[in-house]
Formats: C-alpha cells, structure tokens, sequence
C-alpha cells in the first residue's frame, strides 16, 4: 500500500507539470489570436478640428488697413470775366479700407476711396497694430473699381489669398474693414450669390455680410481666413446696410492688381525722399563742418517711412556718391535715381561725423523735385 501511495505520488508531479504547461500554451494561443485581430482592425481617424471664428480672423486681421484720403472736388465756380472761369476747389475727408497684399507694401483698395479731381491724392494708411504712414497711388482700374497704393514700411503681413471659385452658396464669409471711422470691424455673413462671367469666371460676389461705408476695400474672407474678395458696394435705397453687399472676385482683383504694379513700375523711375540744399563747396563744407573737403549734397530732411529713411540715412548727413557716381549735384542725384526703378536697391554712401557709410536703398515710389537756390 505505501508503495502504491509514493508511486501515485511520483507520478502526480509530471501529470500537474503537463497540465500547467497546457494551460500556458492555450493562453499563449489565445494571446496570439486576439494580438491578431487587433492588427487586422482598421485605426480610428480622429478628424481634425478647423479653427475656430476667431482664429480665423486674427489671421487675417493684421492684413485690414485703413485709408484715409483727402478728397478734392469743385466746390464751386466763380466768373472772373466773360470768357474766364475760377473754379474753386474744396476739400472732403474720405475713409476706407484696404488690404495688405504683398511684403513689398502694395495694398488694393477700391478707387472710389482714394479717387479725387485731376488724380491729386493725399493718403494716409494705418496699420492694425497702429502704426501709421503716408502712401502713395501708383496705380487704378476704373472699370474694376480698383486702386493699388503703395507703402514704404517693413514687417508687412501680406493677407493668403483663396479661390473664389470654390465658393458656394452659403459658405461662411466675414467682412473685415474700418466702417464709420470706429476702428477695425468684422461682420459674419455668408456667400449669399456668385455671378458668373462668360469664361465661366466669378464676376461678383454677394454677401449678407454687414458692408458699411468705411468697408470699402476691405476683406471678405472665407472659413480659412483666406481674401475671397474685395468689399466694394451695397445695394440700399436708404443708404444703409440692407443685406446686400457685392465683392469683387479676389481673383479679379489680384490680377488687375500685378498687371497695374508691373506697368506702374514701368512708367516710374525710383524714389529715395530726401530734400537736399545746394551742393557743397569749399566755402559751405568749412562752414557746416569745419573742412573744406567736403563734397556732395546736404540731407535737410527725408521722408516719414520713404526709402532713404528706413535705408538709415538721415537729416544732416551728406551724400557724397549714388551708386557708382560721385554726386555734384542735385541733378546729379536725380538722374542717377531715374535710371533705376521702384524696388531696385542701390548704394547711397554719405559723410557723417568724419566717416563715409554706406547704405544699401531700396527705393520707392514717388515724384523727385529739385529746388535750386534763388539768386538775390
């Protein structure tokens, strides 16, 4: 009997070993089956969040100027005689918006903003972070209703332009601009019609987003915070807002846009903005400075934000060579300028403090004069 007893026994240990095994094994199986399942199960896309409104038009918000001009009209006429007439001119402020489109400081706006008699502009721009600057008319469309100004100031946020041809009835639409002089605004609305033209292109886009006076050349951008349109009119028989406002297509605009910045280019010569006095001589340079070697003209001022400005030069220092011409004169200096175009860059070296620098100049638009000395 005991040995029965101790043979059960000895044999009971490999049978629990075999049977432990058997359970690994099956678990093991069973691990690998549902590991494979897993692998063959296809993975959960979490779709992304678009942002929200208000990121949106952040985005877009730095690229929304506003425009303020001085208008100048015929106030009234006045017979001087019988065959001669006195038109009086007066004058009319003028507000607006525009839009940043490109870091070399072109901005579209409509030309009924900045249009005036006998094209004589006065416009100022601001910036949505505050800053300020005078800007000039290069250039207009009056059959788009468009103009383009130009800047002279860095650190530009040119707004992303979208296609207005995948617009549809509906979409989301913000209009951004500067409506009855109360700083940047922003309406919601959405696209409530697009016409086409015959090649099948948008031709206007309409709106319910509130468009007020002030609004004009301004933005109107998609759920992506992308330029979709230049704000340009309302249809109201009272004069306010009434549902319907009109975009002209930023396609349109764009391209209107290039071909006047690349023939506006072409009809200008560069700009430095500075007012010279006459040139030194050895009587004048003992004078100013103390030595009679002193060649070149004397800076008296520059521009607010004009490319000699931003170039570093400043009144008080005297330049002494444009580009690679020693300056005599100031008709020296201007042809040297002329010969060069809006957005070339050219060396302008200077005398200050009994050092010559050099500062490479970006030029600008404008319209050089010269004023000589008047003999006494």
């Amino acid at each position: 009997m005991d040995r029965l007893v101790k043979t059960i026994q000895f044999l009971s240990w490999p049978v629990m070993t075999g049977l432990l095994l058997a359970v690994v094994i099956l678990q093991y199986q069973q691990l690998e089956q549902i590991n494979s399942r897993l692998e063959q199960t296809p993975p959960v896309i979490v779709a992304d969040t678009p942002p929200s409104f208000a990121e949106v038009i952040a985005a877009a918000a730095p690229s929304v100027v506003a425009i303020n001009a001085t208008s100048f009209n015929i106030e009234s006429v006045e017979r001087e005689s019988e065959d001669r007439l006195n038109f009086i001119l007066g004058e009319s402020a003028s507000l607006g918006s525009g839009v940043i489109v490109s870091e070399q400081g072109f901005i579209l706006t409509n030309l009924h903003v900045v249009d005036t008699l006998l094209d004589m502009f006065d416009t100022q721009v601001t910036l949505a972070d505050g800053r300020s600057t005078p800007a000039t008319v290069v250039a207009w469309d009056q059959e788009n209703d468009l103009a383009v100004l130009h800047i002279n100031m860095d650190n530009l946020t040119p707004i992303e332009v979208g296609d207005e041809s995948k617009l549809e009835v509906g979409n989301v639409a913000f209009a951004i601009g500067y409506p009855r002089n109360i700083g940047q605004s922003v309406s919601q609305g959405i696209i409530s019609a697009i016409s086409v033209n015959s090649d099948n292109g948008v031709a206007m886009i309409q709106t319910d987003a509130a468009i007020n006076p002030g609004n004009s050349g301004g933005a109107l951008i998609n759920r992506e915070g992308k330029l979709v349109g230049i704000n340009s009119s309302i249809f109201s028989e009272s004069g306010n807002f009434e549902g319907i406002g009109f975009a002209t297509p930023a396609s349109v605009a764009i391209n209107a846009m290039e071909e006047m910045v690349k023939d506006a280019i072409a009809a200008n010569s560069g700009y430095l903005g500075v007012l010279t006095g006459e040139a030194l001589d050895e009587q004048s340079s003992q004078l100013f400075f103390g030595v009679d070697n002193i060649r070149g003209m004397l800076v008296e001022s520059v521009d607010s934000g004009g490319a000699a400005e931003r170039a570093g030069i400043q009144p008080g220092d005297v330049i002494t060579r444009v580009g690679d011409s020693e300056v005599i004169d100031g008709q020296n200096i201007m042809m040297e300028i002329r010969n060069k175009k809006p957005g070339d860059t050219i060396n302008i070296q200077v005398y200050r403090n009994g050092q010559l620098f050099n500062f490479p100049t970006t030029l600008g638009f404008g319209q050089a004069i010269i004023i000589e000395p008047q003999d006494l």
